[in-house]
C-alpha cells in the first residue's frame, strides 16, 4: 500500500492532556502574567504584538512572575484520559527573554474522588518521568520518555519560572475496563482508539476522527489532498479493545464540496500489539461495502449480519479522497484481549 505518513514518532500517540478529551489544568503556583489553562489550548501559539494587559505584555501561554526567592513555578494537570505517557513537548514558541531555562515532569496515579481532599498534592507520591532538562526559547521542546506506567496526572515543574505556551503529553490511553460494560465506541481516543496508518493527511490528521463530540470545522476532521491518479484514501484505527461491531458511524459535517463520494469499512482480527500492520489486503474482511456518502451529514451504517464482527483494527476507506468528520464504531466488547 503506498502512502506517504505525516506523523512520527510519539506525536503519533493521543495527547492526553488535551482539552478535548476532557484534560485540564487543576492547580499551579502562580499565573500572574498569563493563565495556566493556556497550556491545553487546541492549534500552535499565536503572538499579537500590540497587546498589553495591567499586568503586562500579553501572551498565548502560562506566564508566572519574575521569582526573587528560592524554589520553582509548577502546574498540575489531570490528563483527560488516564494513559502512560510517551512523549511530551514543552513548548516555548513566542518565549524569547522570559522562557524557562528548564523543566521536569512527575506524574501520579489517584483514584476518583481523592482529589477533593485538602493538600492532596502534597500527599501524593509523584513520579518522575521527565528529569529537569534544559530548554530552549521560541521553539518546541520535545522529549521521548521511556516506560512510565499508567498514570491520571501530570505535574510540569519549570526552573526557576517564566513562561511556556502548550504543553503536550503524548501516549496510550489506558482506560479502566473493569468500569465499562454495554454497547461503546471503540474506536474513541478515550476508549484507547488510535491511528495506525493512513494513505494522506495533508490537510488535517485522522487522529481528529476519534475525538470526543461533534466536530467544529473542517480543521477538527481528517482531510486529504486531492487525488489526481488512480486509488483511494484510507485510515487505519487499531481499537482501544477487541470487540463485536454493531454499528459504524461516518460523519461529514462541514465537508460540503469536499465530502468523499463513497466509503467502505474492513475489519481484521488479529493478536499483533504492534504499531507495524504488513496484512495483505486479502485478509481483511468486508464489514460495510462500498456506500455513497452526502455532504455535511451523520451517517449509521449496521453491517450486514454476514459479515465477521469481531475486529481489533478497522480500515475506512474513502473513494477517491476528501474529508471526513468524526468515524465512531460501536460495539461490545469480546473476550479480554487487550491491544
Amino acid at each position: 500500500m503506498d502512502h506517504e505518513p505525516e506523523e512520527f514518532g510519539f506525536e503519533r500517540y493521543c495527547d492526553l492532556v488535551a482539552e478535548r478529551l476532557g484534560g485540564e489544568v487543576v492547580a499551579f503556583n502562580d499565573e500572574f502574567f498569563a493563565p495556566a489553562k493556556n497550556l491545553l489550548k487546541p492549534g500552535p501559539p499565536v503572538f499579537d504584538p500590540d497587546r498589553y494587559t495591567d499586568r503586562g505584555k500579553w501572551m498565548d501561554g502560562w506566564e508566572t512572575r519574575r521569582r526573587r526567592e528560592a524554589g520553582h513555578d509548577w502546574c498540575v494537570v489531570r490528563l483527560g484520559a488516564a494513559g502512560e505517557p510517551r512523549g511530551v513537548t514543552i513548548d516555548t514558541t513566542h518565549f524569547r527573554g522570559n522562557h524557562p531555562a528548564r523543566a521536569s515532569l512527575e506524574a501520579c496515579a489517584v483514584e476518583q474522588g481523592l482529589t477533593d481532599q485538602p493538600e492532596w498534592i502534597e500527599h501524593t507520591d509523584w513520579k518522575t518521568i521527565l528529569r529537569e532538562v534544559d530548554l530552549e526559547p521560541n521553539t518546541p521542546n520535545p522529549f521521548e520518555l521511556g516506560e512510565t506506567g499508567r498514570y491520571t496526572h501530570v505535574r510540569l515543574n519549570i526552573y526557576p519560572d517564566g513562561g511556556v505556551a502548550r504543553l503536550r503529553v503524548h501516549g496510550l490511553v489506558r482506560p479502566d475496563w473493569e468500569r465499562i460494560a454495554g454497547e461503546i465506541d471503540l474506536a474513541a481516543a478515550v476508549c484507547g482508539g488510535r491511528v495506525i496508518d493512513c494513505s494522506d493527511a495533508f490537510f488535517s490528521q485522522p487522529g481528529n476522527l476519534f475525538l470526543p463530540g461533534k466536530s467544529t470545522g473542517m480543521f477538527d476532521g481528517w482531510e486529504t489532498r486531492r487525488r489526481r491518479g488512480p486509488g483511494r484514501d484510507w485510515v487505519v484505527v487499531r481499537l482501544g479493545r477487541r470487540g463485536m461491531m454493531s454499528i459504524v458511524q461516518i460523519d461529514t459535517h462541514h465537508f460540503k464540496g469536499n465530502y468523499p463520494a463513497a466509503c467502505s469499512v474492513e475489519a481484521l482480527d488479529v493478536e499483533t500489539a504492534a504499531d507495524e500492520l504488513n496484512v495483505p489486503d486479502g485478509e481483511w474482511a468486508e464489514l460495510l461495502a462500498r456506500t455513497e456518502l452526502e455532504a455535511d451529514r451523520e451517517h449509521r451504517f449496521e453491517p450486514p449480519t454476514t459479515v465477521p464482527h469481531t475486529a481489533t483494527h478497522l480500515r475506512l476507506n474513502i473513494y477517491p479522497d476528501g474529508g471526513v468528520a468524526r468515524f465512531r464504531a460501536y460495539g461490545e466488547l469480546a473476550e479480554s484481549r487487550v491491544l
